[in-house]
Order: C-alpha cells, then structure tokens, then sequence
C-alpha cells in the first residue's frame, strides 16, 4: 500500500537529488548516448520495479530515458521515493548523467462557468478519460494534461492558457526567458507556486513549481 508523502518531504530526500517534483511527481533525464545503452538501462529499471512492485512512466529516445515517478489517485508516495532512490543509484552505477533541468510538464488549464460541460466537450474532442471531478489525461498519459478551474464568471477572452510546470530551480530563467522573449509579468502575487505571464496579444501561460503549495 503506498504513503501519501509532500513535495516537500520528496525534494529533501539526499537519494533523489537529481529528480525534481512537478505538477505529476517527479521526474528526470538521463543522458544514454545511444539506443543500446537506454535499453539496457530501462531493462535495469523494470527489475527495480519488480522488486519495489511499483512502476515508473518511461520515456526511451535515441540518446536519453526521461523518467517520471507518480502514484495515481495518491500523488508522490513512498514508493517513489523508494523507486527513485534506486534507479538513480542504477544509473550511478552505469555512469549515466541526469539532466534535470530538461524536464517540464506542459498542462492546458480551462476557465469554465459550467464546469461538467466544458470537460465532456473537451474529453470528446481529446479523446481524453477523468481522473477528478477537474481533471483530463490521456489514457496512456502522454500529452499535456487538462484541468478545469471552476469561475462564477469567464471574460469571453484568455478562457484556456498554459500552465508550465518546472524545476524549481529553473523557473526564474525560464521566466526570464518569457520576458527576453516580449514577454509581460501579468501577476507573481502567487510565487513561487506560479507566475503569471502574457505574450504580446494577451495569451497567459503560468510558469509554476511544487513550492508555496499546500
């Protein structure tokens, strides 16, 4: 039975440095070098999953393996942590390279009155399935996910924006980045959980991380 543990409690964790938690757990990226080499470590990976009896969500290319650790319908739990924990020693012990400032988790966030409405048009345009009375993913959960935030009243503009959920350690450069690129700060009352910013016809993307969450 998986443990229910915060961000917090999983970014403090010494056997995890080279993870970092986002919207969906926590995920890296690991440099291969080539096919073989990912295969043979992915292969590494499923015996830890066997033995831990709890799977992560792999991602094979032909020079990297991006690895994300999440318990559905819990969140980050023990057995990630105890995942996590093992295959970074695995991939110490190959001598891979994590890059986790390559990761990010992409989400479209929907302003809706009518809230059952908007995500039943939406999972039938999408192809989505629930998981919450909020929110959509794609059934083998790839793709960015959806979410619904309920309002009493929707400007008939900026309805659907961006939520870029990254390292914790990267939000200001990728901040600075959207300001570089002309962008504008629309409101960081809400930092470090996100910060709100617009393109320069209006469009809002929220560049967020797990901090000053509950």
């Amino acid at each position: 039975m998986a443990t229910r543990i915060s961000d917090a409690e999983f970014s403090a964790d010494d056997g995890v440095a080279q993870w970092r938690v986002l919207y969906w757990g926590a995920k890296t990226l690991y440099e291969t070098g080539d096919f073989a080499t990912g295969a043979r470590f992915v292969a590494a990976i499923a015996e830890i999953a066997d033995d831990v009896g709890h799977a992560p969500l792999i991602d094979v290319r032909p020079d990297t393996v991006t690895v994300q650790v999440i318990t559905p319908g819990v969140g980050l739990s023990d057995l990630d942590l105890e995942l996590a924990r093992r295959i970074s020693a695995t991939a110490e012990k190959m001598g891979l390279v994590a890059d986790p400032s390559a990761v990010q988790h992409v989400q479209l966030a929907f302003d809706a009155v009518d809230r059952p409405a908007v995500m039943n048009f939406w999972r039938a345009a999408l192809g989505y399935v629930p998981i919450s009375d909020e929110d959509l993913v794609e059934p083998n959960l790839i793709g960015p996910a959806a979410w619904f935030q309920e309002k009493d009243y929707v400007p008939p503009r900026n309805r659907i924006h961006l939520d870029i959920s990254v390292p914790h350690d990267q939000a200001q450069d990728r901040i600075d980045a959207v300001l570089a690129a002309g962008g504008r700060l629309l409101g960081d009352r809400n930092a470090p959980a996100w910060v709100s910013l617009i393109d320069p016809e209006g469009n809002v993307v929220d560049i967020a991380t797990w901090q000053g969450r509950d």
